[in-house]
């Protein structure tokens, strides 16, 4: 008749352990170097990025917004209906 219950090696719970261990060191490591890389960014002041938007904001002509750059003739506008200027058309 065989037993009802067999006994374990410990080693199993303790290669188990060490194997969560590993895992939560890589996962460590891991979040180190991402962390160390977001320092290394280079970054610049709030009033300098901002200073700068608003300077290109001022110097880029923007088709989308007539009210401030007036109204744009046809061929420059990108966003103009295009004019078909084939003789063939696709069907």
């Amino acid at each position: 008749m065989p037993a009802p219950y067999e006994i374990r090696a410990g080693g199993d719970v303790k290669n188990k352990k060490q194997s969560m261990a590993d895992l939560k060191l890589r996962r460590l490591n891991e979040l180190n170097s991402r962390l160390k890389e977001d320092l290394e960014r280079p970054r610049i002041k709030v009033s300098e990025a901002s200073m700068s938007l608003i300077q290109y904001c001022q110097n880029t002509k923007d088709f989308m917004v007539p009210s401030l750059w007036g109204q744009v003739d046809k061929r420059e506008d990108p966003y103009a209906p295009q004019q078909p200027n084939s003789c063939c058309t696709v069907m």
